[in-house]
């Protein structure tokens, strides 16, 4: 029996994948959100980012958004000096506070269906879960990270490395004592990789709680072009050309980039990394070049461009970067510490976290055999179908009917 789904989002994560999922096969109820901006809304003329909030596939979906409301919080808050974990802690329960009572308004049950799923991403779902819980509703998180461990893992590597530390901070006490009461009055957490899994269990979460649903992915129309064409051999005048994509920090392992690009120096390599990052070392491998923050519709170009994409993380839920950078026929090296995605041996290569000589041999290993790489590139593309809108679709129709079935 099918419920109806209502999904409380902040912002535009994953592209809104999990309410278009449900949308595509009739069982949004409703999308709650901090800001949908329809095209040619002046709140898009007035900010550039808030255009991004908005997505056509949802265009007839009931949505209920509060986007005047968002636009005078962020003034305000930025005139108050607002920023760091103040400002996201301010923000979550700003944008619980709009749903929360949306929810009350609501009849306990919305039709013939029955009683809804309420589906909320972590660390803004606490006072939704709340009121459902008071209605009998079903409630699903959507843990966006590994929580605590992930915190604990950048402590560390921050105390080891921090001359690429910058201004990480902890979260506060209260951030996560009100994500572990999220997780008790979640009926069903999602985690989106063995990892996360894992690193929920290890804070005692009940393993019968969590289920691991991957990400999903809409490849963009640039990215479907003509098979790619490599070298004969690599050299000084055509290098192997890899590129790193996204936040450069320790948690994302970029020190151990700048290792093995160092141990990679006299190979004909050079690395690109591309994305904000904090202070950098004064000496850096002259093979690697920190090109800075990278707009959204100039990341083709740079995927175009490479040859290989690496990912040394020590943890990501899930890294959406490694399915992009397939999408664009590229061979991913990555670790085991951000989603089931690359296949080893077949679409890349998997690492250990913290070991830049094992990610050095990695791409030694592709400048030596260069002729395998548009077999893997293909197989790269392949990959990515496994990630699509409909099959997310299908794995939250089967959570739904597991809870209906629960309450029937």
């Amino acid at each position: 029996m099918k419920r109806p789904w209502i999904c409380s989002q902040l912002g535009a994560r994953e592209h809104y994948a999990i309410p278009r999922a449900l949308a595509a096969r009739g069982e949004l109820q409703c999308m709650l959100t901090d800001g949908w901006v329809r095209p040619g809304s002046p709140f898009g003329l007035l900010n550039r980012n808030l255009r991004e909030r908005f997505h056509a596939e949802l265009r007839g979906a009931c949505v209920r958004a509060w986007t005047a409301g968002l636009v005078a919080f962020e003034l305000g808050a930025r005139a108050r000096g607002f920023c760091g974990w103040p400002l996201t802690v301010a923000r979550n329960r700003w944008f619980q506070s709009r749903v929360a009572r949306y929810l009350a308004s609501l009849p306990q049950g919305l039709d013939e269906t029955g009683m809804p799923i309420l589906f909320s991403y972590s660390y803004a779902a606490l006072v939704p879960f709340r009121i459902a819980k008071e209605r009998g509703w079903r409630t699903v998180l959507g843990q966006i990270d590994p929580g605590p461990p992930e915190e604990r893992i950048v402590a560390e590597l921050r105390g080891r490395y921090p001359q690429y530390a910058g201004a990480w901070q902890p979260a506060p006490a209260e951030y996560w004592a009100e994500w572990a009461e999220e997780c008790r009055l979640a009926n069903v957490i999602l985690v989106n990789s063995d990892w996360s899994r894992e690193a929920l269990l290890a804070e005692g979460v009940a393993a019968e709680k969590i289920a691991v649903v991957p990400l999903a992915y809409d490849p963009p129309q640039e990215a479907r072009s003509a098979p790619r064409v490599y070298p004969r051999a690599f050299s000084a005048e055509r290098p192997l050309r890899v590129l790193f994509l996204g936040q450069a920090n320790i948690r994302k392992g970029i020190h151990d980039l700048v290792s093995a690009a160092e141990g990679l120096r006299n190979e004909p390599v050079k690395f690109d990394v591309a994305g904000p990052h904090g202070p950098l070392p004064p000496s850096l491998p002259e093979n690697l070049t920190f090109r800075g923050p990278v707009p959204r519709g100039e990341v083709g170009r740079w995927y175009r461009h490479a040859d290989l994409f690496v990912l040394p993380t020590h943890s990501d839920g899930f890294a959406l970067t490694q399915i992009e950078a397939m999408a664009y026929g590229l061979p991913v090296v990555a670790t085991p510490r951000c989603g089931t995605v690359v296949e080893p041996g077949r679409s890349g290569w998997i690492v250990e976290p913290g070991n830049p000589g094992q990610l050095a041999e990695a791409i030694r290993a592709v400048i030596s055999a260069p002729q395998g790489l548009a077999e893997m590139s293909a197989a790269a593309v392949k990959r990515v179908e496994d990630f699509s809108i409909e099959r997310l679709g299908h794995r939250l129709a089967r959570l739904g009917e597991t809870l209906a079935a629960a309450t029937a």
